[in-house]
């Protein structure tokens, strides 16, 4: 089973690069709204903050690490939290686009997608007769034609590169069963080493059902193959995102929110920010009687190098 554990981390994704700008007011698109956001969501008790970027003119998700760094000190000035990195970028990046700002920002934590897979948003389309922005609706559709790469040559470059070159240590996103399988194929090498940080995902069109049922087979087949060696997290995306996270801390996971997963903070009503979601899923863990793990924990519990050897 997971490493027992006596508090649950909350992990806040801030936004992403699956809304778009119309889709919600709330959602962070500029620097300064991001690192605003994401200070906000360390505040409510969000011990990682897990970042993507946009372009501040037109909100698109962006690779560029001139936009990263643009927000990346002001957090780290504002805040203990443990800042982690996506390496997942968005459509049509190459894996090098991806890994620019990881690279250059050699963060404790980084975002790792455990496999190629497809990565479907164009349903989103449906929900809206106009956009904000030109790029809006194009971005959507062209995901109906598009597969996320991430080939084991790939992975091995990231941990290659981010891991061992930078001593980043990895959120591993696994979004379907077969991506758990990956992931013991990496430590098999001997490529990941425990303790890792198992972010099981449920609920993207093109990975495994937001079922309690799957959720429960996550873990069996998680437990099989890494034993004691790993940290379970949940992540459920859109509507089911605080009745699939609620039911995996009762079974002793640690959790994610944030805008990247959801717009709403219950049905019918879009969250007002990022740390309303955190308060909320901090209030359900709290009546749950679990303890919420300060950043200092996760630094001591992931085995991380530290606030004070990024290069941010």
């Amino acid at each position: 089973m997971a490493i027992a554990q006596k508090k649950v981390i909350i992990t806040c994704a801030v936004t992403g690069s699956i809304h778009t700008p119309t889709m919600s007011g709330a959602l962070p698109l500029g620097p300064q709204q991001i690192a605003q956001q994401a200070i906000e969501a360390a505040q409510a008790g969000a011990a990682i903050l897990h970042l993507h970027a946009r372009d501040p003119v037109d909100g698109r998700p962006t690779a560029d690490p001139k936009v990263f760094f643009e927000f990346l000190p002001e957090i780290k000035s504002k805040c203990d939290a443990v800042i982690n990195i996506t390496t997942g970028g968005g459509q049509q990046m190459t894996v090098q686009e991806r890994l620019a700002a990881p690279l250059a920002a050699k963060p404790e934590m980084a975002s790792f997608n455990m496999g190629s897979m497809n990565f479907a948003l164009y349903p989103m389309l449906n929900k809206y007769k106009d956009f904000k922005f030109d790029w809006e609706a194009p971005f959507l559709e062209s995901s109906r034609d598009w597969i996320f790469r991430n080939t084991f040559k790939d992975m091995e470059w990231i941990l290659a590169e981010l891991g061992e070159g930078c001593g980043t240590r990895f959120e591993f996103e696994c979004y379907d069963v077969g991506h758990l399988y990956n992931l013991a194929h990496l430590v098999d090498r001997g490529l990941v080493k425990p303790p890792f940080f198992v972010q099981t995902i449920f609920g993207i069109l093109g990975g495994i059902g937001p079922d309690t049922e799957n959720l429960t087979h996550m873990k069996h087949i998680a437990d099989k193959l890494f034993g004691d060696s790993y940290y379970w997290s949940v992540l459920g995306a859109g509507r089911h995102q605080m009745g699939l996270v609620t039911v995996g801390a009762q079974m002793g996971a640690n959790v994610r929110v944030g805008l990247e997963d959801s717009l709403y903070i219950e049905r019918g009503r879009l969250a007002q920010s990022n740390a309303q979601q955190v308060q909320k899923i901090r209030s359900i863990l709290q009546s749950l009687s679990l303890e919420i793990a300060s950043p200092t924990e996760v630094r001591e519990m992931l085995n991380l190098k530290g606030a004070g050897a990024v290069a941010f």
